[in-house]
């Protein structure tokens, strides 16, 4: 059962980033589902809790309901401009526990907060 859920709530999320800018009414988002306005509901409140969604109420029709909106971007390449992995010689080697590994990067730890300052290693010869 809980892959049934999971997969409609993926299903869900992915209808609601679907719908860009313009958002989603949370009625359009049971209809698309399947399911009642009680789960829909329930279900749009939960993404909201945990920051996948804004919902903001809106007048549709004469009556109060909800649109969705996603709070996910979609990636772009001005977002992965500059990354050093893209450049990396070892990037075939880079993973938890590799010859390089992202966590300990310090390199990409500066591109991502470009307020840390990388101090190259002096090596002695």
């Amino acid at each position: 059962m809980p892959q049934k859920n999971t997969s409609l709530e993926q299903k869900a999320l992915k209808l609601v980033y679907d719908s860009g800018e313009e958002g989603l009414l949370q009625s359009s988002l049971w209809k698309e589902l399947g399911v009642s306005s009680r789960e829909g509901s329930r279900m749009a409140k939960k993404f909201e809790e945990k920051g996948r969604v804004i919902r903001e109420k809106v007048l549709h029709n004469g009556r109060w309901t909800y649109k969705l909106f996603s709070k996910n971007e979609p990636v772009t390449l001005e977002s992965v401009y500059g990354c050093p992995c893209l450049i990396c010689d070892e990037v075939n080697k880079c993973f938890r526990g590799g010859t390089k590994d992202p966590v300990y990067c310090l390199q990409l730890t500066a591109w991502i907060d470009p307020r840390i300052e990388v101090v190259e290693p002096v090596i002695a010869s």
